[in-house]
């Protein structure tokens, strides 16, 4: 469904300097207001449990809707949201005795196509210093009991209907003690005046092969918001 025919290579922090300051000009900034995409329709664009699938439920603690998914492996934290957007997210989950699946999507509404495209470039900034691999000890707190692991980063141009933009794929393999993974894919996208930043993980207890259908499922994930918006 989507183009990933190129890896991002250079760090992008020179292109578009003070982009806070002037923004980024882009081939479709004197669109017309009417092309312009509004909360109510990003809000209607997400997918609800149901539609993903029988046991996909609205999770009982979702993310705090001002806080995006972490780009970078390990411990990284998440990026901050980039200014001057209004932001719309809705969150999903499938979890079991044997692994879990997650939906996280977020939307960065702006009131202008230039404000976006900045959005985008921090963004894109963020991701292309993030460490190709990672390696993680394990970590028990009050709260969390993790196994270490190691994880790859890989990022992707994306570019498809109107959208374009770039994915992050993560893969973690946790110590053969405590055999595990967890396959994330976190596309970052942008059409008009909104950056969609779309975040399907599956985890897999037990089992150290990654996701079989992983590479289809956010595929198809994030394709069904992006048609819906066009």
């Amino acid at each position: 469904m989507f183009s990933t025919a190129r890896t991002l290579r250079a760090a992008v922090g020179a292109v578009c300097a003070l982009v806070l300051a002037a923004g980024c000009s882009s081939s479709d900034d004197a669109a017309p207001d009417g092309d312009l995409v509004n909360v109510t329709t990003m809000r209607g664009a997400f997918l609800q449990p149901a539609e993903i699938g029988p046991a996909w439920v609205a999770p009982l603690e979702s993310a705090a809707p001002a806080q995006l998914v972490s780009f970078c492996g390990g411990a990284s934290p998440a990026p901050e949201i980039p200014p001057g957007a209004e932001i719309v997210a809705s969150n999903a989950a499938d979890e079991g005795e044997k692994g879990a699946q997650t939906l996280q999507q977020s939307a960065l509404v702006y009131a202008d196509l230039a404000s976006a495209e900045a959005g985008l470039t921090l963004l894109r900034t963020v991701a292309a210093q993030c460490p190709a691999t990672a390696e993680v000890p394990a970590t028990v707190t009050s709260d969390r009991n993790e196994p270490a692991y190691n994880e790859s980063v890989e990022i992707r141009e994306l570019d498809e209907n109107g959208w374009n933009g770039f994915v992050i794929i993560r893969h973690k393999l946790y110590e053969s003690e405590h055999p595990g993974t967890a396959d994330t894919a976190v596309a970052v996208l942008r059409t008009r005046n909104v950056v969609l930043v779309d975040s399907y993980a599956v985890y897999r207890l037990e089992n150290s092969s990654p996701s079989a259908g992983f590479e289809a499922d956010w595929k198809r994930l994030v394709g069904s918001v992006v048609q819906r918006v066009g």
